[in-house]
């Protein structure tokens, strides 16, 4: 497996990543995001200062408890179709992108004497929407998507780019592919169903292992995002190798169906408590998982309580990565 590019595990060491970023600057702070775009909040200064004091709160957390920092956030939706629909062109697109990583460098850089490791990561969306069964790309039409975002996230020198919510084998091999062949450092987080299986209706470990089959595992790990513990427990029951590819999670504060979770009008933010309990167990089952952190509904109350639990767990055997 390809592991030359992000830092192996460490003992005793966690990444914590941040949280639902739209869901908390749309349903806590009251600002609306076109297309579920958050770069478009970047020509807005109130916006601006509240996204500020958002990571802030965040990096305090993971200061607070000696963790390490893996952060993005603002552009999962800057590739071409959707930046198309909000009028960037290909330039502008760019640009964007630019500076939304800036955005969370700038922050970070006032953490850099608290925080040991601060990563950055740039996140690739779905071409389509994550959440209903949209019309299959070919693996080339993936690839060929997908490095356009994936270009311009190796000129800002992201440490890592995600593919967040991906669920279709076809699009996950795409994005791998254009990451392996532009040399980014490139993971895959996996979104399931109530059903504990991808959009595709496919189980998490064929998913998993047909993506290494026809990528030469040049994916760095795999994590699940946009998921509830109650959706993702029944895949990983029995411990099957597979998981051993899987290097951390970020829940939903909720089981509320996913595409709910957008069009409420309130912050569903579940039990923060029992969403910590429920990271630091799987922790101690799954001592090689080091990246954990939030996804809808989830900010910097969800992150302290996982931050607390997953102490407990820090004590590693030895790293797989």
């Amino acid at each position: 497996m390809n592991s030359s590019f992000f830092p192996s595990q460490r003992a005793g060491q966690y990444f914590l990543t941040e949280g639902g970023v739209e869901t908390e600057i749309m349903q806590k702070h009251g600002f609306d995001i076109p297309r579920f775009a958050v770069y478009e909040l970047l020509r807005n200064p109130q916006a601006v200062a509240e996204l500020r004091g958002m990571y802030r709160r965040y990096f305090d957390v993971v200061a607070a408890n000696k963790m390490s920092a893996l952060v993005g956030g603002l552009d999962y939706r800057a590739s071409p179709d959707w930046g198309t629909l909000l009028g960037y062109s290909r330039d502008e697109l760019a640009q964007i992108t630019h500076q939304c990583i800036q955005f969370i460098r700038d922050i970070a850089a006032e953490y850099s004497s608290d925080i040991d490791s601060i990563l950055l990561q740039g996140l690739v969306g779905p071409r389509a929407d994550a959440y209903q069964t949209n019309r299959r790309f070919t693996e080339h039409e993936a690839q060929d998507y997908h490095s356009v975002q994936l270009q311009t996230l190796k000129a800002a020198q992201v440490d890592l780019a995600c593919a967040c919510t991906f669920s279709d084998i076809t699009e996950s091999i795409g994005v791998a592919r254009a990451a392996a062949e532009i040399g980014v450092p490139l993971c895959i987080s996996l979104c399931l169903t109530k059903e504990s299986k991808r959009n595709s209706t496919s189980s998490l470990g064929d998913a998993i292992t047909a993506i290494d089959a026809e990528t030469n595992g040049s994916v760095e790990f795999y994590l699940l995002n946009c998921v509830h513990p109650s959706e993702y427990e029944p895949a990983l029951e029995g411990s099957p190798g597979w998981t051993s590819r899987i290097r951390g999670v970020r829940p939903n504060a909720s089981p509320m169906d996913k595409a709910r979770f957008h069009e409420i009008g309130h912050l569903e933010a579940g039990d923060p408590d029992e969403l910590g309990q429920q990271v630091g167990d799987l922790a101690k089952r799954f001592p090689h998982m080091d990246i954990f952190g939030g996804c809808c509904g989830t900010w910097d109350t969800h992150l302290e309580k996982m931050a607390l639990n997953l102490k407990p767990a820090a004590v590693l055997t030895d790293p797989v990565f």
